[in-house]
C-alpha cells in the first residue's frame, strides 16, 4: 500500500481505529447510562464508583490517576458523589494535605445493582462475535492504548 493509500485509508471514518474506538465508546456509554440512571448514578460517577469499588479509600490524585482525568476534573467528580451521598471525604492522618475519598454504604450497596449491567452492556456488544475475535480485540485494544500513552516515544 503506497503512502498515498494510507493516507486516505484512514480519512474514511469506518477505516480509522480511533474514529471506530470512538464511536463504540459513546454507544457503551449510551447503553449503560440508560440502564444504570434509575439508580441516579450518571456516566462520571460511574467512573468513580467502579474503581472506589475495587479499593476504597484513595486519594483524590490516586482516583484521577486510575479513572484517567485531570485533577480538577476529579475534585469536581467528588464533590458530585459527596453531594449524592456516595462518598466521604476526610484528611489523611498521614498526610493532612491529601484528601481521602470513601465510599459510603449506599454506594457500596449499588455495586452488586449496577455491576450486572456492565456486564449486561458487555454482553450485548459481543453477541455473535467469535471468542477468539474478542480475545483479539482485547489484545489489539490494549496495545494500541499502550502505544498512544507510553513515554517511549
Amino acid at each position: 500500500m503506497t503512502k498515498k493509500q494510507k493516507k486516505s485509508a484512514y480519512l474514511d471514518p469506518l477505516h480509522s481505529i480511533g474514529y471506530l474506538s470512538r464511536i463504540n465508546f459513546r454507544a457503551f456509554n449510551k447503553a449503560l447510562e440508560q440502564l444504570i440512571a434509575p439508580h441516579k448514578v450518571s456516566q462520571g460517577q460511574w467512573r468513580f464508583l467502579r474503581v472506589l469499588w475495587e479499593e476504597n479509600g484513595l486519594t483524590q490524585k490516586d482516583l484521577s490517576d486510575r479513572v484517567g482525568i485531570t485533577e480538577a476534573t476529579t475534585v469536581n467528580g467528588v464533590l458530585g458523589l459527596e453531594e449524592a451521598g456516595l462518598v466521604t471525604r476526610r484528611k489523611s492522618k498521614v498526610d493532612a494535605r491529601k484528601m481521602m475519598v470513601r465510599l459510603t454504604p449506599k454506594a457500596r450497596s449499588l455495586r452488586n445493582k449496577l455491576i450486572p449491567m456492565v456486564v449486561k452492556v458487555n454482553e450485548q456488544a459481543l453477541k455473535g462475535i467469535k471468542k477468539k475475535d474478542i480475545v483479539v480485540a482485547r489484545r489489539v485494544l490494549t496495545q494500541t492504548f499502550n502505544n498512544l500513552t507510553s513515554e517511549d516515544d
